[in-house]
């Protein structure tokens, strides 16, 4: 489990496929937690290095285990997307996450060694009536923050922000521990509908400590939230006793 800072501080990131990037949502098995984490699709006029772009086809094999596992006839994933280019981020197997850190991702550029991101996205049950379920898919303990264009060439198809020919210079790219981070290997239900929005549930939040958004906001928005206690909700995660794996999907 990670190691404790002592002034910690954690932002909470979305991430994953969805209605507003991808218009499809990644599956997920409410009573086991099991579930695909399946990336954004890449920037229509972003353009790859060659032999650096990570296609949706890497994704099939792991929706089909699900579907197997779960006896599902029916999960088909999107043909419009199978040509895309996946926005790998985070990159779970090398423990990456990239951002624009001067504007989305300004809190995660100020970030440190120490800090934690936590990842959630919103998922489709496989259950009727096949709810959407906000759910924590990930967590990282963070080794370094580094600018994006610092990345040395022999490392630069470790995420999606350095896959491209041209590196921003705004974007920075959070490299995390190895046996502390990683891929849950069940979701963790977060949310709810309530006051006219996704919020994370009342009670999870008081758990947590609070939020810096208003009333547990999560359901879109443009500066991620930061945690008001993250040694608190560290402490929560760790009753949670999930898995951390180090892999994509």
């Amino acid at each position: 489990m990670p190691k404790v800072k002592s002034q910690m501080r954690g932002i909470l990131v979305r991430v994953g496929i969805d209605q507003a990037y991808g218009k499809w949502n990644a599956p997920v098995n409410v009573l086991t937690g099991s579930f695909v984490f399946v990336p954004i699709p890449d920037g229509p006029k972003k353009v790859c290095t060659p032999g650096r772009a990570k296609r949706y086809e890497e994704v099939v094999e792991p929706l089909a285990e699900f579907a197997r596992i779960n006896n599902l006839a029916n999960l088909r994933f999107p043909d419009e997307l199978s040509a895309c280019n996946m926005h790998l981020d985070p990159d779970f197997e090398h423990l990456t996450y990239g951002d624009n850190g001067k504007r989305r991702g300004a809190g995660v550029a100020s970030l440190s060694r120490g800090d934690i991101l936590v990842f959630y996205g919103g998922l489709r049950s496989i259950t009727p009536p096949h709810d959407l379920i906000y759910g924590l898919v990930g967590l990282y303990v963070i080794d370094e923050v580094i600018r994006a264009v610092d990345v040395p060439r022999a490392r630069r198809d470790e995420n999606a922000h350095t896959r491209w020919t041209v590196v921003s210079e705004n974007d920075v790219v959070v490299r995390a521990r190895a046996g502390e981070s990683g891929r849950f290997d069940r979701c963790i239900p977060i949310g709810s509908w309530r006051d006219k929005a996704y919020r994370v549930r009342p009670e999870i939040e008081h758990a947590w400590g609070g939020l810096s958004v208003k009333n547990g906001y999560i359901q879109r928005s443009a500066v991620p939230p930061e945690f008001k206690n993250a040694k608190q909700f560290l402490t929560w995660f760790q009753n949670q006793h999930v898995n951390l794996l180090q892999e994509r999907f």
